[in-house]
C-alpha cells in the first residue's frame, strides 16, 4: 500500500526496483506500490478519458483531483486543470480512512450504484500493517480488525463492489517484514476477511501479492496466498501503488497464476506509464520523479486471466514524507501535474 498512508508496457526485463509496495492513497487513507513504459502525452492532447476503453467502473466527482481541477480552473490555470482531467475524469479506488470505514464506503458504493458502476475499494487496515514505515498503524487486535472488515463488507450491502484486499500484507510475509509471529494470525485475518466479503452478494475480492520487482520470484508467494485463502478469492492483484510494466506484471500474473490454481487477477497502472525508476533500488517505490500516468482503468482486457486494469493507488497521493512529498495518502497536486504530463500516450 503498500503504502497507505502511503501509499505501483515496457518491453524491458524486470529489474528489481520496485523493493517495497508503497502503499498510501484515498480519502486521507494509506495506499500503496509501481509500472510501463510510455510515450509521453503532448501538451494539448484530449484527455485520457476520451480515449480509455470503455468500463463499469464509478468516477468520483468529488475525488482531490476533480476538486484541485476546479480550483486551478478558477486561478485561471486551464492548461493544468486540463492536464488533471486525465485522473479526475477516470475511475480510482478508494481507500477507506479511520476508526468507521462505512461514510467512505456508502458514498462509494451509491455514488456507483445509482450510475449502475462498480466501486473499487481498498481494505487496509490490518495489524502491523506496513512493518512500521512510512504507513504504518492498522488494527490494534484482531477482533477490531474483524469487526472494521466486517462493518466494510456490511456497508458494501448488494452493491456491485472490487476490493483489493491488504496491499503488502503477504508479501511482507514473504520478505520477512513481518515478523514471524504475527504470521499465523495474519493469514487467519486473510482467509476471514475474504470469506466475509464473498458474503455479499456482488463482491469481488482479489488477494494482494506485491509486484514483480519486489518479490522476483513469483513462487515464493504462491503457499502464503493458498494459506491466506486465495483459492476462495476471486483471485490477487498486482503492482499496487508500483510502476512496473504492464508486460512484465502480466507476465508475472500467469506464473503465480499458475501456482495458485489458474486464478484471475487484476494489476495497478496508475503510475506505471514510464515504468519504474531506474537505479536507486532503495527508494524507487516512494514518490521517484518523472513518472506517468498507465494504461487507463478498464475491464476489458482481452486477457482471459487479467480481469481488470486498475488505477488502485490513486495518482497525486503521496506514498510518504520522501522528495519532498506530504505524509502518505495526502493529496499532492505538483505529483499529480507531473503524472499526468507524463502520461503514457492514449
Amino acid at each position: 500500500m503498500h503504502r497507505l498512508l502511503r501509499t505501483f508496457t515496457a518491453l524491458m526485463a524486470v529489474t528489481a526496483i520496485g523493493l517495497t509496495a508503497g502503499c498510501s492513497s484515498g480519502s486521507g487513507s494509506e495506499s500503496g506500490p509501481a509500472r510501463p513504459d510510455g510515450a509521453e502525452v503532448a501538451s494539448g492532447a484530449s484527455s485520457a478519458a476520451a480515449k480509455a476503453p470503455p468500463n463499469t467502473f464509478w468516477v468520483d466527482p468529488d475525488s482531490p483531483a476533480a476538486r484541485q481541477v476546479k480550483e486551478w480552473e478558477q486561478q485561471g490555470r486551464a492548461q493544468d486543470a486540463e492536464a488533471l482531467r486525465r485522473i479526475s475524469e477516470q475511475p480510482l479506488a478508494v481507500w477507506p480512512a479511520g476508526d468507521d470505514p462505512a461514510p467512505d464506503i456508502r458514498a462509494a458504493t451509491e455514488g456507483a450504484k445509482k450510475e449502475g458502476r462498480t466501486a473499487v475499494l481498498v481494505a487496509y487496515n490490518i495489524p502491523h500493517r506496513d512493518c512500521g514505515q512510512h504507513s504504518a498503524g492498522g488494527a490494534n487486535s484482531s477482533e477490531y480488525y474483524r469487526n472494521w472488515i466486517d462493518t466494510f463488507a456490511g456497508t458494501i450491502g448488494d452493491a456491485p463492489a472490487l476490493v483489493i484486499l491488504e496491499p503488502d500484507a503477504i508479501p511482507h510475509i514473504v520478505d520477512g517484514c513481518t515478523p514471524a509471529e504475527y504470521h499465523a494470525e495474519r493469514y487467519r485475518l486473510l482467509s476471514d476477511a475474504i470469506e466475509r466479503f464473498k458474503r455479499q452478494p456482488k463482491v469481488k475480492v482479489y488477494l494482494d501479492a506485491g509486484n514483480p520487482g519486489w518479490i522476483t520470484d513469483a513462487q515464493k508467494l504462491s503457499e502464503p496466498l493458498l494459506k491466506a485463502g486465495v483459492a476462495q478469492a476471486d483471485g490477487f492483484s498486482l503492482n499496487v501503488s508500483n510502476f512496473q510494466s504492464d508486460q512484465v506484471t502480466k507476465a508475472y500474473g500467469r506464473t503465480l497464476s499458475a501456482s495458485v490454481g489458474g486464478k484471475h487477477f487484476v494489476m495497478d497502472t496508475s503510475r506505471n506509464g514510464k515504468g519504474p525508476l531506474a537505479g536507486d533500488r532503495q527508494d524507487a517505490w516512494c514518490n521517484p520523479p518523472g513518472r506517468g500516468l498507465g494504461t487507463p482503468p478498464t475491464d476489458r482486457t482481452g486477457d482471459p486471466l487479467l480481469d481488470a486494469v486498475l488505477w488502485i493507488k490513486r495518482p497525486g497521493d503521496s506514498d510518504g514524507p520522501c522528495r519532498g512529498g506530504p505524509a502518505a495518502g495526502q493529496w499532492w497536486p505538483d505529483y499529480a501535474l507531473g503524472l499526468a504530463r507524463n502520461a503514457k500516450a492514449a
